[in-house]
């Protein structure tokens, strides 16, 4: 390589590393998406309604622990979500939860205050222009079906009235990530490239929104996704 490439080489290298030291929410989205497409086989669909600029909640139903980085990588805009605690406080990979801005939060028999600690940094990621994204089942699923909406969907918009834009998610259930065949991340891996679809509907106005009415869109986004993953089912 002549040293004109290489100079040109080592420019590129630096500045790829001062983007990402920069501003590494970005650089990592686009790594967390190039991952899901070299695990999955996705479809995403309504990705131009999550608005280009201001605040949003993007609230989707949660099948595996691979929900969050299908969906971060699926948004054209870095989205921080909520996540339990003790995850987040992984010493293995609390760096990269910090990096991406991860919102932990823990039931207040555990952990008092925590559920107060995390609707503050909610409230302060919407306040200032970001995408929050909320999974109000609260936990993964125990059978790949949605579950009733906890009410923290609605405690953040009674801080915060900003729209929020429903996301139905399938193909992630029968996954290692998920609950299917025995509890999340036991036993060997499996279903390697599966077909996986992520819809997002149309924004639904703070004054429109409430727990119940978000849950019927998501489940009809989800039934959606659904039928493109099984034709038949």
């Amino acid at each position: 390589m002549t040293p004109w490439l290489w100079g040109l080489s080592g420019l590129a290298v630096v500045a790829g590393s001062w983007r990402m030291a920069s501003t590494p929410r970005p650089f990592l989205r686009w790594l967390v998406l190039a991952l899901v497409h070299l695990l999955y086989r996705p479809r995403f669909r309504g990705r131009h309604h999550i608005p280009a600029h201001g605040p949003a909640i993007v609230v989707c139903n949660h099948v595996s622990f691979m929900d969050a980085l299908v969906v971060g990588g699926a948004s054209p805009r870095p989205m921080r979500f909520l996540m339990d605690k003790p995850i987040y406080e992984s010493p293995w990979l609390n760096w990269l939860f910090r990096l991406v801005g991860a919102i932990p939060v823990d039931a207040d028999r555990r952990d008092p205050g925590s559920v107060r600690h995390a609707l503050v940094e909610v409230s302060r990621a919407l306040r200032q222009g970001e995408v929050v994204m909320v999974f109000p089942e609260g936990r993964l699923s125990p059978d790949g079906e949605v579950h009733a909406f906890r009410r923290g969907l609605e405690l953040i918009l009674a801080r915060d009235a900003v729209p929020v834009i429903p996301a139905g998610l399938a193909g992630l259930w029968g996954s290692w990530t998920s609950h299917h065949g025995g509890k999340a991340l036991s036993g060997p891996p499996r279903r390697f490239r599966a077909r996986v679809a992520l819809f997002f509907g149309e924004p639904v106005p703070a004054g429109e929104a409430n727990r119940h009415s978000v849950e019927v869109r998501v489940r009809a986004l989800k039934a959606e996704a659904d039928a493109w993953i099984d034709p038949g089912r």
